[in-house]
């Protein structure tokens, strides 16, 4: 701003060149810029003073001088009163603080500007200091999805608690996520379940927070599922993501008969393996395994040995047929049962698996090989299932065969296990994009020439 005196008048500019600016200063200077003009285009005395006393005129120029040196002095006091209420004496920012961003838009990449007007992360100024990455209070807001079923299911298998044709309540399960910084990320599945009494539980199923160096690394603590196979990292508690209405036996859980262990506490580390189009990628994790035919088999707090449970897995996802995955994982572990001998355990596995975005082809097999310490006799439980579906529009009929086959006397898995397998048919429809309707009937075939029939009826839904 400049302003000009000249014989019986005064001429005051303003210019405001370049990008505008931001600051509280920059738009208070504005403003006055825009006061004055109007002060002078049309403030009633001054053009009283021209066309009533003409007499009067050489006063206008000190009186309007006057008044610029007045609002000068109050701009300046204004500063100085908004230097001494910020930290370090710097002006805030007049830019608005951005809305959170919602679960599926990408985080920004700058913290500078997303903390709420006026305030500023108190741990900000420590975390410049150290040189450690910032956090970002809108970012870490969190945020959660929620899934569930209800089911109606019949079987004629008798002398099993759930033999009876009933509706059941699915698990509720809360999936929660955080963006704490750019690198770190937090994940948890809470879920809501009854069991065979009736009574619900609440069960932490996932709890891990990852920090990410790169894409070749990843480093995971907490609570998660194990990378055996492909089915048990691809689908997690919901029913609503996969096509069936229950999982395949081999990966059923824990608390449902299932004889892997599903679930580990521990660290992982992930990431890309650098092979160009072949798209490698490696899985490495170390935790406390499981426990020995208790109601709680994963360790949560207390681990029953201090050896731990090892797993490597690395598959390929080849970018020339997308939805192609190949891989192979080898897990690794020692139980201890109140028995006398140690347990040596290794689980072997490998799957092919073609998911499109109609058509659908999954195919596993394993090999869960325990072997007693101090005996010569190693048993042997193989197992595999192949599942194929097509989608129709809202329609996927889809059909799967399962088999495994536990030693009769195998030290680790229920006597109830033996040897199952049959095949299972069933049609998927989307009523919409948030609500499923499946119905799925399995033959299943047991030692000793024995067989059963199961229907179920399942709407899954997400929240």
């Amino acid at each position: 701003m400049c302003i000009a005196k000249s014989k019986g008048r005064v001429e005051v500019k303003c210019s405001m060149t370049g990008k505008p600016r931001t600051t509280l200063r920059g738009r208070t200077l504005a403003g006055l810029a825009v006061f004055l003009f109007m002060a002078v285009n049309s403030t009633p005395p001054l053009r009283a003073q021209q066309t009533d006393a003409p007499s009067d005129s050489n006063k206008q120029p000190e009186a309007l001088l006057q008044r610029i040196v007045q609002l000068e002095a109050r701009l300046k006091d204004v500063e100085a009163a908004l230097a001494k209420a910020q930290p370090g004496g710097a002006v805030a920012a007049s830019v608005p603080a951005p809305a959170p961003a919602p679960p599926s838009a990408a985080a920004p990449a700058s913290t500078a500007t997303s903390a709420p007007q006026g305030e500023v992360p108190a741990h900000q100024p420590q975390a410049e200091q150290t040189g450690t990455e910032p956090m970002d209070l809108n970012r870490t807001l969190l945020r959660i999805r929620g899934y569930s079923d209800v089911n109606l299911h019949g079987t004629t298998l008798r002398g099993d608690p759930a033999s009876t044709t009933a509706f059941s309540l699915g698990q509720v399960n809360l999936f929660v996520t955080s963006d704490v910084s750019d690198k770190f990320k937090f994940l948890s599945e809470v879920v809501f379940e009854a069991g065979n009494d009736n009574v619900f539980g609440v069960d932490i199923e996932r709890m891990l927070l990852t920090y990410s160096f790169s894409d070749y690394l990843n480093v995971s603590v907490g609570r998660y599922h194990t990378a055996i196979g492909y089915y048990n990292t691809a689908y997690h508690h919901s029913t609503w993501f996969q096509t069936a209405t229950g999982r395949p036996f081999l990966f059923a859980f824990e608390d449902q008969g299932g004889i892997l262990p599903i679930h580990n506490v521990g660290a992982s580390i992930t990431g890309k393996v650098p092979s160009g189009s072949l798209g490698l990628h490696y899985v490495a994790e170390i935790g406390n395994g499981r426990a020995y035919r208790t109601s709680e088999p994963v360790q949560n707090t207390v681990d029953d040995n201090t050896h731990k449970a090892l797993n490597f897995a690395i598959f390929a996802r080849p970018e020339a047929i997308r939805g192609l995955q190949i891989g192979f994982s080898a897990y690794r572990d020692l139980l201890t049962p109140a028995a006398p001998l140690a347990i040596d355990e290794t689980i072997l596995a490998a799957h092919a698996v073609y998911t499109g975005l109609d058509f659908e082809w999954l195919n596993e097999a394993l090999l869960i090989r325990n072997a007693p310490r101090g005996m010569p006799r190693v048993f042997n439980t193989p197992g595999f299932y192949s599942q194929i579906s097509r989608r129709f529009r809202s329609y996927r009929p889809y059909f799967r065969y399962q088999y495994v086959n536990a030693p009769a006397n195998e030290p680790i898995f229920s006597p109830n296990v033996g040897l199952q397998h049959g095949p299972s048919f069933g049609l998927r429809y989307d009523m919409s994009e948030f609500v499923a309707v499946k119905v799925q009937y399995d033959y299943t075939m047991l030692r000793g020439d024995r067989a059963f029939h199961t229907v179920a009826l399942q709407t899954g839904f997400t929240f």
